[in-house]
C-alpha cells in the first residue's frame, strides 16, 4: 500500500512545527520553560506545546475523518492557574505558523489549541492507523541550543509505513567527531521514509532533495558511534565497553534525540547504541520516526536481544535491555560485542 498523501501531509505538518520551534530557540526566554511532572523533571517548552498543537491541527486539517494520535504532550499544566500567559504566547506562535504558510486560512482560539494539544491521547495499538508525535524530541537540547527534533510517524496495524524527521539544527553535509556543530554550513535537515520506499534528505524548506544510505563500513575500527548526549538517557560506560570490544577506535558523537537516527541513516557514522537504565521503558514516540527512517536507508534497528522493536502494545516498547542500530555488516559483530560486554557486566565485582 502506498501512502503518498499521507507522507505528504507529515513533512508539511512536521516543517511547519519545526520553524515554530527554531523561531523559540532563537529568542528563548526564561519563562519559556516550564517543569513536567514526574521524577525526570524534563523541561517542557512553549515551543514543546506549539509543535504538538500545529501538527495535530495539520493532521485533522488533511484527514478529517477517523483522528488518532498517540503524542507526548497534554494542556494539563496549561489550564492551570497561571497557564494563561503561556496559552496565549502558545497560540500566537501556532496562528502566526498558519499565516505564513496560508494553507488554512483560520485564526485558533486558545481553546482550540489546547484542544489540539489533548487529541494526542490516543493509546495506538495494533488495530488500525495511529499518528505518533514527540513534538520536540530532545527537550534538553533544544533548550541547550543543541539537537532537537520533530519526530513524526504512522503506524498502520501496528507497523510504522512513514516516518518524518525535522531537525533545524543539523547541517545539511556530515558531521563528525572532530566538527560535530559544522560550522559554515547549511543547517536545518528533514528525512522521510515510506515502507518499501527509501529514506530522504532534504533542507527544511523542501529543497535538495537526495537519497541517503547508511555507511558501508564492515570494519569496526573504521567505525564510528552515536550515543545519548545525557548520561541519564543512557548508560556510557557500557556503550564504551562494547565499543571496546567491537575494536572501536574514534570517541563517541553525543546528541540529543533522534537526529542520531537521521544522521545515521546518511551515513555520519556507523554504530547507535541506547542503553537507558534500569527501570525505564522506552516510548514509541521516541524511536518510531527514527526506525523507519534507518531501516528504509538500509539499517537494521533491534533491541539487545535482536529483536525487531515491536510498535504494536500501545505506548509503550518492550524491550531486552536497549536499542543497537547499524548496517547489515556490522549488526552481527556488534550484537556479539553487547551481548559479551552484557554478561561481563552482569558478574559480580570482587
Amino acid at each position: 500500500m502506498a501512502y503518498g498523501k499521507e507522507l505528504a501531509a507529515a513533512i508539511k505538518a512536521a516543517s511547519l512545527a519545526a520553524r515554530l520551534c527554531r523561531k523559540v530557540q532563537k529568542a528563548l526566554l526564561q519563562s519559556d520553560v516550564r517543569s513536567k511532572h514526574g521524577r525526570n523533571k524534563s523541561p517542557v517548552t512553549v515551543a514543546d506545546y506549539g509543535s504538538q498543537a500545529l501538527v495535530s491541527f495539520v493532521l485533522q486539517q488533511e484527514f478529517p475523518g477517523e483522528f488518532s494520535l498517540v503524542a507526548e504532550e497534554d494542556s494539563n499544566d496549561l489550564r492551570k492557574d497561571g497557564g494563561g500567559e503561556i496559552v496565549e504566547r502558545i497560540t500566537k506562535l501556532v496562528n502566526e505558523s498558519l499565516t505564513s504558510d496560508g494553507s488554512y486560512g483560520v485564526s485558533l482560539s486558545s481553546e482550540d489549541v489546547l484542544k489540539a494539544i489533548d487529541s494526542g491521547k490516543s493509546e495506538g495499538g495494533s488495530q488500525g492507523r495511529h499518528w505518533v508525535l514527540d513534538p520536540i524530541d530532545g527537550t534538553k537540547g533544544f533548550v541547550r541550543g543543541d539537537q532537537y527534533a520533530v519526530a513524526l510517524a504512522l503506524l498502520d496495524r501496528g507497523n510504522v509505513v512513514l516516518g518524518v524527521l525535522a531537525c533545524p539544527n543539523l547541517p545539511l553535509t556530515s558531521i563528525s567527531v572532530a566538527h560535530p556543530h559544522s560550522p559554515n554550513n547549511e543547517v536545518g535537515c528533514l528525512f522521510f521514509a515510506e515502507v518499501g520506499r527509501g529514506t530522504y534528505m532534504q533542507l527544511l524548506d523542501g529543497s535538495s532533495t537526495v537519497k541517503v544510505q547508511v555507511s558501508a563500513v564492515e570494519n569496526p575500527e573504521e567505525a564510528s558511534f552515536f550515543e545519548s548526549y545525557e548520561s541519564a538517557h543512557s548508560m556510557h560506560d557500557l556503550s564504551s565497553l562494547i565499543a571496546q570490544k567491537l575494536g572501536v577506535k574514534a570517541a563517541p558523537i553525543r546528541m540529543d534525540s533522534q537526529v542520531k537516527y537521521g544522521a545515521l541513516s546518511r551515513g555520519d557514522g556507523a554504530i547507535y547504541l541506547r542503553f537507558p537504565r534500569n527501570g525505564y521503558r522506552e516510548k514509541i514516540w521516541d524511536h518510531a520516526a527514527g526506525s523507519i527512517v534507518v531501516t528504509e536507508a538500509g539499517g537494521v534497528v533491534t533491541d539487545a536481544a535482536g529483536k525487531q522493536l515491536d510498535f504494536s502494545k500501545g505506548k509503550y516498547l518492550d524491550l531486552d535491555t536497549g536499542i543497537i542500530v547499524s548496517n547489515q555488516k556490522l549488526m552481527p559483530l556488534l550484537f556479539d560485542a553487547v551481548r559479551a560486554s552484557l554478561a561481563q557486566k552482569s558478574k559480580p565485582q570482587p
